[in-house]
């Protein structure tokens, strides 16, 4: 199984969803070789190998090298990651870089890659080395499956498959037009689409996510299952809270601060509600490249002493926000599943969704409204405010909804599908 991240070093979704299927599957006795970029040594390994990438050697030989060669010339970059060069000038320092250090290299020599594991400048780089590092663990592993989540461990599930000739699912947690509407990178649609051609079979969080791949990838729905994810139990707990930080009401939004998760709809949202209220404080947790514009926002509006920033959280911190919740909200413009309604409602926190999202499809007693109708939105916020046994009801009713939303029952339909794949080759 290959991943960018592996609890508790997350920076999302991704990472608790992929912690998630591993222990569903552990309690199927399958055993999970789980490949990151980067392991920091204390990964909970309880229902999986944790494999460090950087920790693989690889034999150089020529193929290798020119293979190498021809990803690192790869032209597309993010240029939003680099304030003080232009793509063209980065592309030449880094195609230059990289030139010198494998020519450096002598065939035959034994080396290995060090990786940051993160989401920075070095990202391409990063992606097209993983898959090198892939065709050593294809060749020297014993396995049975290749299950590999979202893009960027596409190529290297690719490798992968080519060496080993082994079945490869590929799980589509999110796709290029969730993060960049229709302004996509194409060069990562082009590694979305070839990796969903070359998978035996593909997994989405959603039937939402599942037209997207149909629809805009032209993928065949019949290779397409949908299998939607669940919470930990752990969530039950809530943390002790000696006491609340501030008597008003909180209405919380967790999540990256990008144009995918509509951080501008909820300012725009709590801008109305305290019209009507003061009684109410808003909540933005998480971090993500439109930090910057959201502050400049709700100062732009005047509600800056109403409206805290709390960073990124996760694990108990994030616990923590939502023992003190009264209204959790999810305005995404395009969200493939969303796990944090869930959580959410795992401690009878009513939530608020958009109807452009996977969990939607899943969650009866959540209120949904369209992420751009900032009137619904703000009128279901102050309903659920207002109005104490809307809110509790809500909150008891999607606990007891969410509470039969387990992950082994995820990992056994998954495993299903590999016993199927198996058998068939």
């Amino acid at each position: 199984m290959f991943g960018w991240e592996f609890p508790p070093h997350i920076t999302g979704g991704l990472g608790t969803a992929c912690y998630g299927i591993t222990k569903g599957l552990a309690k199927q006795n399958i055993e999970i070789l789980f490949v990151v970029p980067k392991a920091h040594g204390n990964e909970d390994q309880s229902y999986a190998t944790v494999q460090d990438a950087g920790k693989i050697s690889i034999k150089f030989n020529k193929s290798i090298i020119e293979d190498y060669w021809k990803n690192v010339t790869f032209k597309e970059v993010f240029s939003k990651l680099i304030p003080y060069l232009s793509p063209e000038e980065y592309e030449k320092r880094i195609t230059e870089f990289y030139y010198n250090q494998i020519h450096q290299s002598q065939t035959g020599t034994t080396k290995g890659f060090e990786f940051s594991g993160k989401y920075g400048v070095n990202l391409w780089e990063e992606i097209y080395r993983y898959s090198m590092v892939t065709s050593v663990l294809a060749s020297e592993k014993n396995f049975d499956i290749i299950h590999a989540h979202d893009w960027l461990t596409f190529p290297a599930a690719m490798k992968a498959k080519e060496i080993s000739a082994k079945p490869l699912i590929v799980h589509v947690h999110a796709t290029e037009f969730d993060r960049s509407g229709e302004n996509i990178n194409q060069a990562v649609y082009d590694i979305e689409k070839r990796g969903m051609e070359a998978a035996d079979k593909i997994f989405t969080v959603s039937n939402y996510t599942k037209n997207l791949v149909t629809g805009r990838y032209g993928i065949p729905a019949s290779k397409v299952t949908t299998i939607y994810n669940a919470v930990d139990e752990s969530y039950e707990n809530p943390v002790h809270i000696q006491s609340r930080p501030t008597k008003e009401k909180i209405v919380s939004f967790l999540g990256r601060i990008t144009y995918q998760k509509g951080p501008e709809y909820f300012v725009e949202a709590a801008h109305k509600v305290l019209q009507k209220t003061k009684n109410v404080r808003f909540v933005i947790a998480g971090s993500g490249d439109m930090s910057n514009k959201i502050v400049r926002q709700v100062a732009r509006l005047g509600i800056s002493t109403k409206l805290n920033f709390a960073g990124f959280l996760k694990g108990e911190e994030v616990k923590r926000l939502f023992s003190m919740t009264d209204v959790y909200v999810m305005p995404s413009v395009s969200e493939p599943f969303g796990i944090a309604p869930l959580e959410a409602l795992q401690l009878k926190v009513p939530v608020i969704i958009s109807k452009q999202s996977g969990v939607s499809e899943v969650l009866k007693h959540a209120i949904k409204v369209d992420f751009w109708d900032i009137n619904a939105l703000s009128e279901a916020i102050y309903g659920m405010l207002e109005y104490r046994s809307l809110s509790t009801m809500a909150g008891k009713n999607g606990k007891d909804e969410v509470s039969k939303m387990k992950w082994e029952d995820v990992g056994a339909k998954i495993s299903d599908v590999y016993d199927s794949i198996v058998q068939k080759n």
